[in-house]
């Protein structure tokens, strides 16, 4: 099987410009959805995902690597959900320190 390496971006230009294009799907998707649909309730809807999508990256990405095990490094969201249920696994199968009682 063929794997593709591609290198980290290291240049703040081409980080901000990586950014900025993900905004632009983001406003062209949004106003897509939008013209199709141009009811509040959609913009509501859409405005929620895009929320709640933030919300869960800066979870899987930051509060786990910073707040949860610093030791683990997340290299895409298929890698942050395996490392949540392997660990979620092994926590059932081993006692909780926090669940052991005096």
């Amino acid at each position: 099987m063929l794997v593709a390496y591609m290198a980290d971006l290291k240049r703040p230009l081409w980080i901000h410009l990586k950014g900025f294009l993900f905004l632009v799907i983001l406003a062209i998707s949004a106003a897509t959805i939008w013209i199709q649909l141009p009811r509040w309730e959609i913009a509501v809807l859409v405005l929620l995902t895009i929320w709640s999508s933030a919300r869960l990256y800066y979870y899987l990405f930051y509060v786990i690597e910073n707040y949860v095990d610093s030791t683990y490094k997340f290299s895409g969201i298929s890698s942050a959900i395996r490392y949540l249920l392997l660990t979620q696994t092994s926590r059932n199968s081993s006692p909780d320190e926090d669940d052991v009682t005096p």
